[in-house]
């Protein structure tokens, strides 16, 4: 059993979801990876990791529009607005979600279904560099 590690660095172009999957497949093959388990964080507290649709762009679309919709930018609710109005809501978005997502991978590809992809879903209103450790465990 070997482990390998390496962090992406996504450029989210603001709000909604941006789908990076082709990246990790591509780390994948570059460490030879066959089969065992990827775990990736996100390091921030205002972005989420996701699996989602990636057939669709209407899916990514409306899932923001919901998540704007259930926690919307400005909220008089929060206090904690130290970045902006946008700032808290990204947070609570954020634990709504989550910061960490674990894949199987099997034959050297990750285990994903048939429309399924994985995604940086960015929470703040405006573009940010993001990075997300990738850790592999496996043969």
């Amino acid at each position: 059993m070997r482990q390998s590690t390496t962090t992406f660095v996504l450029d989210s172009p603001g709000p909604g979801l941006s789908e990076f999957t082709a990246s990790l497949r591509g780390w994948l093959d570059e460490i030879a990876a066959t089969e065992g388990l990827l775990t990736l964080q996100v390091q921030h507290t205002s972005a989420s990791l996701v699996v989602q649709e990636n057939a669709d762009p209407q899916v990514q679309a409306d899932l923001e529009a919901f998540f704007r919709r259930l926690v919307p930018p400005g909220d008089p609710l929060f206090e904690h607005r130290a970045e902006g109005p946008d700032d808290m809501p990204a947070h609570v978005r954020s634990a709504l979600t989550s910061t960490t997502l674990s894949l199987p991978v099997r034959e050297g590809r990750l285990a994903l279904g048939t429309w399924q992809g994985v995604y940086l879903f960015e929470h703040r209103d405006r573009p940010h560099r993001r990075r997300i450790v990738a850790h592999f465990l496996g043969d």
